[in-house]
C-alpha cells in the first residue's frame, strides 16, 4: 500500500552509484524490545467482519417489513460506490440509493485521528496521474488539488499535497540508506541487473501495442490487447524474471517488496504482466511534477474519499446496511437490506443496480438469486488480509544515515514498512505517528485469515514492535499507543493468468441490463484511480442502458 517505489524523485542511477560509498555497520546484537510492552495503549479494530459474516447465514435474517422505491441502487461504499454515486449525481441523476455495510464509507481509504495527527487504515497516496485520464485529473482539480494548467496544459499540482523531502529510505546492512533500491553492500554483478532492469522497465513504459495502446496503462481496461504483451499474464514473476536471467537477491527482493506492497502477492503467484505492470505504467506529468511525483495527506486515501462523498449528494447514502439478497423482477431487481442498527430488514425496489462490492461478498448475495454464470468466476478471486498499525511514537530516535522520511521500509522482513502520517504537517512536533504496514502472504489466503484470527493484540503487537527494535533499538520505550486495524480481505491478489484471465471478465459482466458491477477486484489491481474509473464505469453503463 505504498508507492510506486522504482520511480522515485532521485535518479535510480545516483542511487546505484551511491551505494558504492556507504560502509555496512555491524549488526545489532539484538531486535527484542528494551522492556515488556505493557506500558502501550491500544486495542484492535476493522472492517465491520462481523456484518460481513451475517451473509452466510442469511436465511436466519428477519423478513423484510416494508419496502421502498429507488431508481438505482449502489451496494458498497467503498471508493468505486462513490464515484459511482458522485458521478450519477454530477449528470442530474438524484434518485440514486446508496447501502455501506460498515459503519463508514471509504473501504481501505478509511483513516482515524488522535491528538496527534490523522491517520490511514489503509491507502495512503495517488502518484500524479497520466494526462490522459482527464476524468480523475478534473475531479483533482475540483479539490484544488490541481490548482490549474500552464501554457503547455500541464497541470499544477498544490505543493501542499505532494510529498515533501525526504520521500523514502530503506534499513539495509545496519543503516538508513536513501531510496528503497538497495544500493549498499552491492557486488558488481547486482548493480549490473538492477540497471538492466532499469532499461528492461523504460522499454515497457513506452511500448505500444499493434492496437496502438500503452503495453501497460492505468486504468487497466486501456492496456494493449497485443498478445505479445498479454501472455505476461500467463507466467509468473518469478518465472518470467528466471527467464530473463534475473537473480540478484537485492533485485529479486526489490521486486517482490513491490508485489507485497501493492498485491499481497510474492514473486511465485503475481502474474508477469501485473509485476510489470506495477513498475511500468506511472506515467503521469505536471507543470511541477514528473511520474514519481506523490501526492499524500496525513489521513492518507481519506482525504479523497472525503471529498467524493462530499460531491455525491447527500440525500440516500447510508451506513450500516448490509445487502444479504436479490431478486430478479420484470421492472428491475428486489433487494433486501438488513439494518444492522435497527436489526430489521426492509426491501428496496430498484430499477438499475450497481454492486460495488467485492466479489467475496457477491458470492453469498447472489447464492440464492438463481444467477449461476457467476458461481464459477469467484474461486479465481484471492484476497490476502493485511495488518495496520498507527503507533503514536513521543520522541522519534535517530537511526545511522538517513532520517526519518515519509516512507521507510526495512530489508528483509515481512512488512512493507511504515509511513510517516505527519510527514506533510508543517509543526516541528518531536510527537509522531507512524502508520505500518503488514501483509500475510505466507500462507494461502484462508490459512492467512485463520492464523490471524488466532493471534491477539499482545501477539501482533509482539510482532510489529519487534521488527521495529531492529531498526530502531530502544523505540518501543517512546511508543505510547498502538491502534491495530485488521483487513481479513485486504485486496485483490492478481495471481498468474488472473488479469486477462476468464474470471475477472464473467464477474464483470452485467446481468441483464440491470445490474452492473464495479470494483477493483474487476480490474486486478487495488489502487485508488481503479476504483474510480470502476464506479464511473458502471454510472455510464447505467445511463446508457
Amino acid at each position: 500500500m505504498h508507492t510506486d517505489q522504482y520511480n522515485s524523485r532521485r535518479s535510480f542511477i545516483k542511487q546505484l552509484l551511491a551505494g558504492s560509498s556507504l560502509l555496512a555497520a555491524t549488526a545489532y546484537a539484538s531486535c527484542k524490545p528494551s522492556r515488556p510492552l505493557g506500558h502501550i495503549k491500544g486495542s484492535i479494530a476493522g472492517a465491520n467482519s462481523a456484518a460481513g459474516h451475517l451473509l452466510r447465514n442469511a436465511a436466519s435474517l428477519p423478513r423484510p417489513s416494508r419496502s421502498i422505491d429507488t431508481n438505482v441502487l449502489i451496494v458498497g461504499g467503498g471508493i468505486s460506490g462513490l464515484s459511482a454515486k458522485r458521478w450519477l449525481h454530477l449528470q442530474g441523476q438524484d434518485d440514486v440509493m446508496l447501502l455501506e455495510m460498515d459503519n463508514h464509507f471509504g473501504g481501505n481509504s478509511h483513516y482515524g485521528r488522535n491528538n496527534t495527527s490523522a491517520y490511514p487504515w489503509g491507502a495512503h497516496y495517488i502518484p500524479v496521474p497520466d494526462i490522459r485520464n482527464t476524468e480523475l485529473l478534473d475531479f483533482l482539480h475540483g479539490i484544488n488539488v490541481i490548482t490549474g494548467y500552464n501554457d503547455a496544459l500541464l497541470p499544477v499540482y498544490n505543493e501542499y499535497c505532494m510529498c515533501h523531502d525526504p520521500e523514502e529510505r530503506l534499513f539495509i546492512n545496519g543503516l538508513w540508506q536513501e531510496g528503497v533500491v538497495p544500493n549498499s553492500g552491492l557486488a558488481n554483478k547486482d548493480r549490473e541487473q538492477i540497471e538492466n532492469f532499469y532499461k528492461l522497465v523504460e522499454g515497457y513504459k513506452t511500448a505500444i501495442g499493434t492496437d496502438g495502446k500503452d503495453a501497460f496503462a492505468i486504468p487497466i481496461h486501456k492496456s494493449s490487447a497485443d498478445e505479445i504483451f498479454r501472455k505476461l499474464d500467463e507466467i509468473s514473476f518469478g518465472q518470467y524474471l528466471q527467464q530473463e536471467g534475473y537473480d540478484s537477491k537485492f533485485l529479486l527482493w526489490y521486486l517482490e517488496y513491490g508485489c507485497k506492497d501493492d498485491y499481497a502477492t510474492d514473486l511465485a503467484h503475481t502474474s508477469a504482466w501485473a509485476g510489470l505492470h506495477y513498475f511500468a505504467s506511472r506515467k503521469g506529468k505536471g507543470a511541477n511534477a514528473t511520474a514519481s511525483t506523490v501526492l499524500t495527506w496525513p489521513q492518507g486515501n481519506g482525504f479523497l474519499m472525503e471529498h467524493l462523498v462530499a460531491q455525491a449528494g447527500s440525500a440516500g447514502m447510508f451506513t450500516g446496511h448490509s445487502v444479504f439478497k436479490i431478486n430478479e423482477s420484470k421492472d428491475g431487481a428486489e433487494v433486501f437490506v438488513y439494518d444492522i442498527a435497527k436489526k430489521e430488514s426492509y426491501a428496496v425496489n430498484a430499477r438499475k443496480i450497481i454492486f460495488a462490492t467485492p466479489q467475496f461478498v457477491n458470492k453469498y448475495i447472489f447464492a440464492d438469486a438463481g444467477i449461476t454464470s457467476k458461481k464459477s468466476a469467484y474461486k479465481d478471486f484471492h484476497y490476502a488480509p493485511w495488518v495496520i498499525a498507527n503507533i503514536t511514537i513521543n520522541n522519534f530516535p535517530n537511526g545511522r544515515g538517513l532520517p526519518l522520511c515519509w516512507d521507510n521500509v526495512i530489508y528483509g522482513k515481512p512488512s512493507v514498512g511504515y509511513v510517516n502520517a505527519n510527514h506533510q504537517d508543517l509543526g516541528l512536533s518531536n510527537k509522531k505517528v507512524i502508520t505500518f504496514y503488514l501483509p500475510y502472504i505466507s500462507e494461502e489466503p484462508d490459512a492467512a485469515r485463520e492464523k490471524l484470527r488466532s493471534q491477539g493484540y499482545d501477539d501482533l503487537l509482539a510482532i510489529i514492535v519487534e521488527e521495529l527494535e531492529y531498526a530502531h533499538p530502544g523505540i518501543s520505550d517512546n511508543i505510547e499507543t498502538a491502534e491495530l486495524w485488521i483487513w481479513g480481505h485486504g485486496m485483490i491478489s492478481p495471481r498468474t493468468g488472473f488479469i486477462w484471465g476468464d474470471s475477472k471478465k464473467i464477474a464483470a459482466e452485467p446481468i441483464n441490463n440491470k445490474i452492473f458491477f464495479a470494483h477493483t477486484d474487476l480490474s486486478g489491481i487495488s489502487i485508488f484511480e481503479e476504483a474510480f474509473y470502476q464506479g464511473i464505469n458502471a454510472a455510464k453503463q447505467i445511463l446508457n442502458s
